[in-house]
């Protein structure tokens, strides 16, 4: 009997996680590092009407909104690059931002792309 060289991936979405180890599964395969990267600027009518809010203070939801949305652009860009791998988890995410420009903000989402299986 032959012996199967398929791999059995774990149920989707992809594993996604701070951490180094993923409870109840094992690194089978190592696939390197993967990057989702976005550049965000801010509108003019947004830096306005984020401007009006600091007057009244507290949460300031234009910029909260941007940031978010950005945020998640970066991840979703770094599971897909971590897909096109071979991957079905990524270990170890962190998120960097630098602003390159006054008013443009860069965003990378990183980690280790990883195939885990079950143990």
């Amino acid at each position: 009997m032959q012996a199967s060289t398929e791999r059995s991936p774990l149920p989707q979405p992809m594993i996604v996680t701070t951490t180094e180890n993923i409870p109840d599964t094992r690194v089978a395969q190592t696939l390197g590092q993967v990057f989702g990267l976005t550049v965000r600027s801010r509108s003019i009518f947004g830096t306005i009407g984020a401007s009006l809010e600091t007057l009244v203070g507290g949460n300031i939801t234009l910029f909260e909104e941007m940031c978010e949305k950005t945020r998640e652009e970066a991840l979703e860009l770094m599971m897909q690059h971590a897909a096109q791998e071979g991957a079905n988890a990524v270990i170890g995410v962190r998120y960097d931002a630098t602003e390159i420009a006054p008013g443009i903000t860069e965003v990378l989402c990183y980690g280790t792309a990883v195939f885990v299986e079950a143990t």
